[in-house]
């Protein structure tokens, strides 16, 4: 949780934008972003450079070398500007019109081509980025609000950089690229990862899903991830994500970055074409994908048509789930209503596969306000493992009421949340053979689901409870009726006499 000082300093820096111009969310956070990379490669070296000291010895491949900075963007200046100039801690104390020009003609052009070898996950995807910031008054006043963030001390910047996706979210636009934090800690909790897991979400967007797994395996297994393996693991090899947007590419690796991962695999990739062929990579999936999207079928990979032949994205990414994961890999996915009670021959497809081919281990129906101000749409969270083999003997729904939010467009804090119930009684399916129908949650039978043609609506397996209204006789209704009637006359009459004879 961030102090006030530093929410403070970050609702100034996101004021600062917008007086100066710049009143696109997802811009306001892609340029701050930028700048937060500037002073985190400062940071680092400063670091490195102590301890170097300390020890007597040369920086290890430092970012900022001996000598000038040739910028590639320009072959014409064969002097270029001294690596000292670049760093954040030199320049910051430039006057304003200096460090204007030295950020924008040299700084930003150098963490653009600062791509060479694996040097981090962000520097790959910033091919593309464009320095927006319009002036050096405003450029001035960002620095300075940054200044005072240690960027080194990452469990404060990860939360740091968490607000500011919240600002983002708040402010009503890009809000898509966010699922609220409460549910994907939620789903993360409910699929429990470990360290032996690799990890993909194949729609990552700011990458909420694979940070909170993080997040998770870094708080469960603090004392393993001190092994140098699985260190390596964690670092490099266990976190994967796909995305068609070079922002939001940047804006995850950047989250990432934050929360200690420093180079997860990430890409640019469309997970539905052909250009993906990963094909059992992993051990868990966790999603949110895009809803109510379409595509051109020949631009859709074959093996996922084969499953559900659809155009659809909501049915076509459960497909790639299947395919993604290696046998026992586990899924959590968030999908619209429809998938689970659509009529289609590719719904019912779909849910066939995952009824008699793969073990289907939970619908969770979720309030349609968990997506406001930005959706009302209806949705649930499908919990699956990956058999090709069946397995389904049950599946247990929840008709979630309360995610702990008010269900209106202002999504203010409440009392009543239903998530914490959610999580332990999936963990204690045992418990739930007594439930009822009537109830919260309860269990039904695969062979039940089979003769309900595999639909899988909550509200086509819940018993609704509803008590016999008796209505007294017409003649007794009529009766109080003209009783009403005569008082309202005999009040009319009072009234006439009292104050109005005589006027």
């Amino acid at each position: 949780m961030i102090t006030g000082d530093i929410k403070n300093r970050i609702d100034s820096i996101w004021d600062t934008f917008w007086t100066g111009g710049i009143t696109n969310s997802i811009t306001v956070l892609e340029q701050m972003t930028y700048l937060f990379f500037m002073k985190m490669l400062d940071d680092a070296q400063m670091k490195k450079e102590a301890a170097a000291a300390i020890m007597g010895v040369p920086v290890k491949e430092p970012v900022f070398r001996d000598g000038n900075w040739l910028n590639p963007e320009r072959p014409e200046d064969t002097v270029g500007i001294p690596y000292r100039q670049l760093r954040w801690h030199v320049f910051r104390n430039m006057d304003a019109v200096t460090m204007f020009q030295t950020v924008r003609n040299w700084v930003f052009p150098f963490i653009k081509h600062l791509n060479e070898g694996e040097e981090n996950a962000y520097s790959r995807f910033m091919g593309s980025a464009i320095f927006l910031i319009p002036a050096e008054r405003t450029l001035t006043r960002i620095v300075e609000g940054i200044e005072g963030l240690d960027m080194n001390n990452r469990d404060v910047m990860g939360d740091v950089y968490e607000y500011v996706l919240s600002k983002m979210a708040a402010s009503g636009n890009n809000g898509q690229f966010r699922t609220p934090r409460h549910i994907i800690r939620m789903m993360v909790e409910l699929t429990e990862p470990t360290l032996k897991d690799v990890i993909c979400d194949p729609a990552m967007g700011s990458a909420g899903f694979i940070v909170e797994s993080a997040r998770y395996v870094a708080e469960k297994y603090k004392a393993d991830l001190l092994k140098r393996e699985n260190r390596k693991h964690f670092q490099q090899e266990m976190f994967h994500g796909f995305d068609t947007d070079q922002t939001m590419l940047r804006i995850g690796a950047m989250n990432l970055m934050l929360h200690n991962v420093e180079q997860p695999c990430i890409e640019y990739k469309d997970s539905l074409s052909t250009d993906n062929a990963d094909t059992d990579c992993y051990t868990l999936c966790l999603a949110n994908p895009p809803f109510a999207g379409t595509l051109d079928k020949e631009a859709v990979s074959k093996s996922l048509l084969a499953v559900t032949s659809t155009t659809k994205t909501e049915l076509l990414f459960v497909s790639l789930f299947i395919r993604m994961l290696q046998l026992g890999g586990r899924c959590a996915s968030i999908v619209p209503d429809g998938v689970l009670f659509g009529n289609s021959k590719a719904h019912k497809a779909l849910r066939r596969e995952l009824v008699e081919h793969q073990r289907l281990q939970a619908v969770i129906s979720m309030p349609s306000g968990v997506f406001q101000p930005y959706s009302g749409v209806s949705t649930a969270v499908l919990l699956f493992t990956k058999t090709n083999a069946g397995g389904t003997d049950r599946v247990w729904f929840y008709d979630m009421k309360a995610d702990g939010y008010s269900l209106d467009q202002k999504r203010v804090p409440v009392e009543e949340n239903d998530i914490p119930d959610v999580v332990a009684r999936y963990h204690n399916l045992k418990a739930e053979e007594g439930r009822t129908r009537k109830e919260q949650s309860f269990l039904v039978p695969v062979d039940e689901i089979r003769e309900k043609e595999y639909d899988l609506s909550i509200n086509k397996y819940k018993e609704i409870e509803r008590e016999v209204v008796v209505y007294d006789r017409p003649e007794v209704i009529w009766g109080r009726i003209a009783a009403l009637e005569q008082q309202i006359a005999e009040a009319m009459e009072e009234f006439r006499t009292k104050y109005m004879e005589g006027v």
